[in-house]
């Protein structure tokens, strides 16, 4: 059996991924292939609770033949879905395609054929995304440049003639308004080539949340294989529009660590430091502005603060295995 295994993450939201997967099970209708429910060792019912609904509605017996797996362990965003990848097809088979999508995302009826006729029509291709808009219709930003110095710089210091300056190192793309080429695309709807995940492997679990779409992206790039983003496949996402930095309360450990890592896993250590040291200078600039403009801050409370300590103890502290701050994060997914 091959065809397409769609991965849905779940953790702590057993409705809203039931609502999710009734979503993906109508826009895959005709379409070969296979549904796995991961349950990121949730904790809480969610598991049963999923799996007594899957038998319920009968979708176990369905043309998708829907399974409820336990992960086992909350590894993260990559780890959860890098659980259902491996699980391949009910038959033990493994697909031509993988989609993964968000619990809180509900794609339009022909939003998952329009990424799989994609990918079969263009087979230089490697991963395709979908255009995602909130529930008020708010189309959401999620074509992105990779991330470097120069973005690191302009993204804190937020002055207009550096960032025309620096346009073509910014990160955060218009939303586009035709399909085509981008650097990566956030994973709330996004489909890969079986061939390209093969090749390059899978998520890298050292990531618990950000950054391991970008890494993955990246990586399948390196190889000859670029991310198409797709206008016509449409998904409603009920996330927020951003990543959603501006309503903590502290910059999350799991956020640096996923950024650190990023930077010096792709471009060294020295490329990392450099990087971060340009985050901070661009942000001391920009607060150094504030003492005379009245604006939104734009990050969470100490975010410089927290940054800098963590740049501190990581170069203090070189060889260090995973930060027990991930094992004790609250989510992991992008709800």
């Amino acid at each position: 059996m091959a065809g397409l295994l769609t991965v849905l993450l779940n953790w702590r939201s057993a409705e809203m991924t039931l609502r999710a997967a009734d979503a993906a099970l109508a826009a895959l209708d005709g379409i070969a292939g296979a549904l796995v429910i991961v349950d990121n060792d949730s904790g809480d019912g969610s598991f049963e609770a999923m799996r007594a609904e899957v038998r319920k509605r009968g979708w176990d017996q369905g043309p998708q033949a829907v399974r409820v797996l336990q992960s086992g362990h909350n590894g993260g965003f990559g780890a959860g879905n890098n659980f259902g990848i491996r699980a391949g097809m009910p038959d033990g088979s493994a697909p031509d395609f993988v989609y993964i999508l968000n619990s809180d995302a509900f794609p339009e009826g022909d939003a998952i054929r329009a990424l799989l006729q994609h990918l079969q029509a263009h087979p230089a291709t490697g991963f395709a995304g979908s255009f995602i808009y909130g529930d008020d219709g708010t189309p959401h930003r999620t074509a992105f440049r990779f991330p470097s110095i120069a973005s690191e710089f302009e993204g804190q210091i937020r002055f207009g003639p550096i960032s025309r300056l620096l346009n073509r190192w910014i990160v955060a793309q218009p939303v586009p308004q035709t399909t085509g080429r981008v650097d990566w695309l956030a994973g709330a709807s996004l489909m890969m080539r079986r061939a390209v995940l093969d090749q390059i492997g899978l998520f890298d679990e050292q990531f618990f949340l950000y950054f391991e779409e970008t890494d993955l992206c990246r990586r399948a790039a390196q190889a000859g294989w670029p991310t198409d983003y797709v206008v016509e496949s449409r998904v409603m996402h009920i996330g927020s529009v951003s990543t959603g930095m501006r309503e903590w309360s502290r910059i999350p450990q799991f956020w640096l660590d996923s950024r650190l890592h990023y930077f010096a896993k792709n471009h060294g250590a020295a490329y990392a430091a450099a990087a971060t040291l340009a985050l901070i200078a661009g942000g001391v600039l920009w607060r150094a502005r504030l003492l005379f403009q009245r604006k939104d801050r734009g990050d969470p409370p100490l975010y410089l603060t927290d940054l800098t300590r963590h740049a501190l103890r990581a170069a203090l502290n070189p060889i260090c295995g995973k930060p027990a701050a991930f094992a004790k994060s609250p989510r992991s997914t992008r709800g």
